[in-house]
């Protein structure tokens, strides 16, 4: 389920750094969980570097962030080095957190996002991201909640 004022799907996937991440141990914190097609290309590079240029607004609405692909966790490393992202890519290789919020289209992710607030629930979803400003949108939801 990935409908708005749903619980959001939990997930276990490995970080950019071999660690694994999973969602329910940021009970009682906002999440935005983003999925995009894939490292080094230039939407994507757009979308993540937005979000890092506004990594201390964020932090301050007490948001975690995490970057889905399918990409693997060394392809995520070089992506995270080479921009200086402060902020968790999660390699979803068998696409199956792809699958469990409806990211998939085709053989490729599609770009979108869900907010998700401390108890764990979905209340925003951005369907159509603009990857110039993908942060300040992500900014006016948060502060509209």
């Amino acid at each position: 389920m990935t409908d708005l004022n749903q619980k959001a799907p939990g997930f276990s996937l490995q970080n950019q750094d071999g660690k694994t991440i999973n969602l329910e141990d940021y009970q009682g914190q906002k999440v935005l969980i983003y999925f995009y097609p894939k490292d080094m290309t230039a939407g994507c590079t757009k979308q993540a570097c937005s979000l890092q240029d506004s990594m201390q607004d964020l932090n301050q609405l007490n948001l975690k962030v995490f970057g889905v692909s399918k990409d693997d966790v060394q392809s995520h490393m070089k992506f995270r080095a080479q921009y200086g992202l402060e902020f968790d890519l999660l390699a979803d290789t068998e696409k199956e957190v792809i699958k469990a919020y409806k990211a998939l289209r085709g053989p490729f992710t599609a770009r979108i996002a869900y907010l998700i607030d401390e108890s764990g629930m979905i209340v925003h979803k951005f369907s159509k991201v603009n990857t110039d400003t993908f942060a300040s949108d992500v900014i006016d939801v948060l502060k509209a909640l």
